[in-house]
């Protein structure tokens, strides 16, 4: 297993330095889910809610902050991102599905940054649709694949069934 990377040899925090690492292509792709009553994704889907266009909204929102990823997270790297793509689909019964791709040409990957823009783009729908629905759920928010690197291409495992995975309802 790798050792953890943002501890020095006393067990202090630390950026991690990057300086020596060579600029490749990368890319990270994240999904999750928000849950919902379905009524309220009906609402969602027909755009008949007081706030506006909940998709709209919520993917305006992923991308801003997969772009603002190192002023949230404590010792991720600002990065310069080449892309940055949200995806949302409803999934009846009672989900909005959500994928996030960032790429870029540089020396760390972009997994916080898909990771960052499919919660906060979640945390948008939530707070656009709580005077509906305060019962919704989100989540699991997970990373799906990321290449580019030392450490190579990952993907995830396909789901087992258990309806929480990124292929049903999958975002388009």
């Amino acid at each position: 297993m790798a050792e953890l990377t943002h501890f020095d040899e006393s067990g202090a925090s630390r950026m991690v330095d990057v300086s020596g690492k060579e600029a490749t292509a990368r890319m990270a792709r994240a999904s999750g889910w928000v849950r919902m009553a379905p009524a309220t994704l009906e609402l969602v889907s027909d755009r008949r809610l007081a706030k506006g266009d909940v998709l709209e909204v919520a993917r305006l929102a992923g991308i801003m902050a997969a772009k603002r990823t190192g002023e949230l997270i404590p010792l991720c790297h600002p990065l310069g991102l080449d892309a940055v793509e949200v995806r949302l689909a409803a999934a009846p019964p009672d989900r909005v599905a959500i994928e996030a791709t960032a790429r870029l040409v540089g020396r760390t990957g972009v997994e916080m940054e898909a990771l960052t823009a499919v919660s906060v783009a979640a945390l948008t729908i939530y707070d656009m649709c709580k005077a509906v629905d305060r019962g919704m759920e989100i989540g699991p928010i997970r990373l799906e694949e990321k290449s580019g690197g030392r450490s190579g291409h990952y993907r995830r495992q396909a789901a087992g069934g258990d309806g929480d995975g990124p292929g049903e309802g999958r975002p388009r």
